[in-house]
């Protein structure tokens, strides 16, 4: 039987916080170890944070800079493949938002999202191609939070033979801060999930993951979101609400089943 052992982390990302947010991953991979996972998701921009580039340009970051480099070293001797966000600069243009997969202290592989809508636009450049990563014999692919809403993006992964899917956010509420509604805030993203997500994995035939940024940041909230889809668009496991909090799961995907591994607030 062919087994597959995910993590899925929504995690707070402060804005611009490099080594903040360094140093949360790094918790977050130490606190995963014990569970021997093949892949471990964490959400859009878990590295720069959500920032506005024009206001926060040192926190644009290259594929091979220092703040690269030292999360591949977090990586050494660890057997997870990282999924890990950051806002990376594009020297033709706006930077891009890409999701970086580092494995044992080397580069795997990047996305850089295709679906720049709305405000997004006046900030980032979409990407060009919709990659798939392989673990062993595992084909995967990664969206990026507004991917959600373009089949296309997953219906790429599906024609490369992905059998996972990880859809890694960090979708912004809206409203004054001081009056949030935390668990309206994270049924919406959950809704939104429930909405597209079960469409696609019963349309294409595979698994799909989600992390999400979650809480405060100094300017923006998030409403975290861990869920996990099996290919007939169940939900099979699924974060008790918008806190910190890390889903630790393992898939049997000859037999469909799933085994809820320790979940970790």
């Amino acid at each position: 039987m062919r087994k597959l052992r995910i993590g899925l982390v929504q995690m707070r990302c402060e804005k611009g916080a490099i080594e903040q947010n360094l140093a949360m991953i790094a918790s977050w991979l130490e606190n995963a170890a014990g569970h021997d996972l093949d892949i471990l998701g964490f959400p859009e921009m878990s590295l720069t944070g959500y920032i506005n580039p024009t206001r926060q340009p040192k926190a644009i970051l290259t594929l091979d800079g220092p703040e690269m480099q030292r999360l591949q070293a977090l990586t050494k001797g660890f057997a997870a493949t990282l999924l890990v966000g950051l806002v990376e600069h594009n020297p033709a243009g706006k930077p891009f938002i890409t999701q970086v997969a580092v494995r044992d202290g080397q580069p795997v592989g990047y996305y850089r999202k295709m679906t720049i809508e709305d405000e997004e636009a006046d900030w980032f450049s979409p990407g060009k191609t919709v990659p798939v990563f392989r673990r062993r014999d595992l084909t995967y692919g990664i969206a990026i939070c507004a991917d959600i809403g373009n089949r296309e993006v997953f219906r790429a992964c599906a024609q490369q033979g992905a059998q996972i899917v990880f859809e890694l956010a960090a979708p912004g509420l809206y409203g004054d801060q001081n009056t949030r509604d935390w668990a309206s805030g994270y049924a919406w993203w959950e809704g939104e999930c429930l909405n597209h997500l079960p469409v696609y994995a019963q349309a294409f035939g595979y698994w799909i993951g989600v992390a999400t940024q979650a809480g405060r940041t100094c300017d923006e909230d998030f409403p975290g979101g861990g869920f996990l889809f099996d290919p007939q668009g169940r939900r099979r496991s699924a974060t008790p609400d918008g806190r910190e909090h890390a889903l630790y799961i393992e898939i049997d995907l000859d037999a469909g089943t799933t085994r809820d591994l320790e979940s970790t607030l």
